[in-house]
């Protein structure tokens, strides 16, 4: 029998590459990469000549650009609860200032602070059913590495909430003795924690980006012959920003300018995140899982106010303006998602949850979820499945989106942009279409009531106590 050695070479190079790629029943490993106040501009590949993005934007070449990605929230613990459960941060009642805002002595009236402080009795409700959870339903490893932002309480930890490890902050690394605001606050030492016990107090921030990629790398490696969920939430962007002495002078060494990375510290800390990117890819690379996983990168919410870019939109964090709740974000999935497509549909970081259980599974709670399946946007060029998608922060409903229409009403003033033509929201056009600025009032009016009618519970603890209480004891 004579033999076609081109193509015995050809099955056997297919073969090597097959069985290279592990896989468990078929089903995708999901990561996500979840950065903390890093804005639309803040990518190169989302227009930033500031920054230089090049593992996300190779990301970006190998995958889709979403270029209408909305979180939930304009702040960081309501966006990230709606990442978890899929469903808006007020039917949750994880939005202030209802149950969450805060009122400290010597605070101006009516000043009201994020969630999750230091030892608050407030967080996410146990009985609410997480990303995480309804990975582990299906047999899904789940870790988790970097700021939670939940709830500190042992109740509300990560390992309380689905994830089977967790090493990282319980909220913000400025939620320390170095919080400008200290005299209010008088917070205790920030703690670093594993699991569920604390390992370290006040934790070296120019390092906290290096440390969390290692441990994600690390989790990878561990579970790259089954299927697991990691999670990789960064503390950084946020201030005080930070970066490693090692990328500190790789990025100086880069651009060439004679600028130290101490004065452009915000770019510094984009580079290192995008460091951590490739050291995630190169990892799922290097252990043959590359094509079958799922990596989403994204923000919480815009950049803060007179830090980074959220160009061309207008706005920043904590506003319902575009650029407060507009992020970037960027999808890869080799098996699955086309090569360098960009995607304008409307979607959410809500819609995750539903999206990722239908891929692996596993089935949704009774529980209302408002996010949906963009599978179909993804892979097909759907269009969004999303009529409305609505516009909150601190508890008040304040805009809404329909296709290209955004109505905005702040304090009784009404003003209705077309995104489409007018991404940064210049012109008022609501005398010009009074029908679309009716339809979409009542719109709000429905949401709002609905809101009212069906919320669920936040989860609360009483004399709730800082998690360096018992380390400082030993430490004495």
């Amino acid at each position: 029998m004579k033999i076609n050695c081109r193509f015995l070479l050809f099955i056997i190079l297919l073969s090597s590459y097959v069985f290279g790629q592990k896989t468990s029943n078929g089903k995708p490993n999901l990561v996500i990469i979840f950065t903390d106040d890093q804005g639309y501009g803040d990518l190169s590949c989302f227009g930033g000549a500031h920054v230089y993005t090049p593992n996300i934007d190779r990301m970006a070449n190998e995958g889709a650009k979403l270029t209408s990605f909305y979180m939930a929230s304009p702040l960081c613990t309501p966006s990230r609860a709606a990442l978890m459960t899929g469903s808006y941060p007020r039917r949750i009642s994880m939005e202030p200032p209802s149950s969450l805002a805060v009122d400290l002595p010597n605070v101006p009236k009516g000043k009201k602070f994020p969630v999750c402080l230091a030892a608050d009795g407030n967080g996410l409700n146990p009985n609410e059913v997480t990303l995480a959870e309804i990975a582990k339903s299906v047999g899904y490893s789940t870790g988790m590495f970097g700021k939670w932002h939940l709830g500190d309480q042992p109740e509300f930890l990560p390992t309380q909430q689905g994830f089977d490890e967790f090493f990282g902050l319980p909220y913000s690394h400025d939620i320390a003795p170095i919080h400008p605001r200290q005299q209010f606050f008088k917070f205790p030492s920030l703690p670093l924690l594993e699991g569920e016990k604390v390992i370290e107090l006040d934790p070296n921030k120019d390092n906290l980006t290096q440390r969390v990629t290692q441990r994600a790398v690390q989790f990878i490696k561990e579970h790259k012959d089954e299927n697991f969920f990691l999670y990789v939430p960064h503390p950084i962007p946020h201030g005080p920003v930070a970066a490693s002495n090692e990328i500190k002078k790789e990025y100086a060494n880069l651009l060439k300018s004679g600028v130290k990375a101490d004065d452009n510290i915000y770019a510094t800390a984009i580079y290192e995140i995008d460091w951590s990117v490739g050291q995630v890819l190169k990892t799922l690379k290097e252990q043959g899982i590359d094509d079958n996983t799922i990596v989403l990168f994204t923000s919480d919410n815009g950049a803060a106010n007179k830090r980074g870019s959220t160009k061309p939109l207008r706005g920043h964090k904590g506003q319902t303006l575009e650029g407060g709740m507009r992020v970037p974000a960027v999808i890869r999935w080799p098996a699955k998602i086309k090569v360098g497509i960009e995607i304008d549909e409307l979607l959410t970081s809500m819609d995750v949850l539903p999206t990722f259980a239908k891929l692996i599974g596993a089935t949704l709670s009774k529980n209302t979820i408002d996010g949906k399946d963009i599978m179909p946007v993804l892979t097909t060029q759907a269009k969004t499945p999303h009529e409305y998608f609505f516009y909150s922060h601190w508890g008040t409903l304040e805009a809404v989106r329909w296709r290209d229409w955004k109505l905005r009403i702040i304090k009784g003033e009404e003003a209705l942009y077309n995104l489409k033509k007018d991404i940064a929201e210049k012109t008022n056009l609501k005398d010009e279409y009074p029908d679309i600025v009716f339809q979409l009032k009542n719109a709000m009016e429905k949401f709002d009531a609905e809101m009212v009618e069906n919320a669920r519970p936040v989860g609360q603890v009483e004399n709730p106590k800082a998690l360096t209480i018992n380390l400082n004891k030993k430490l004495k």
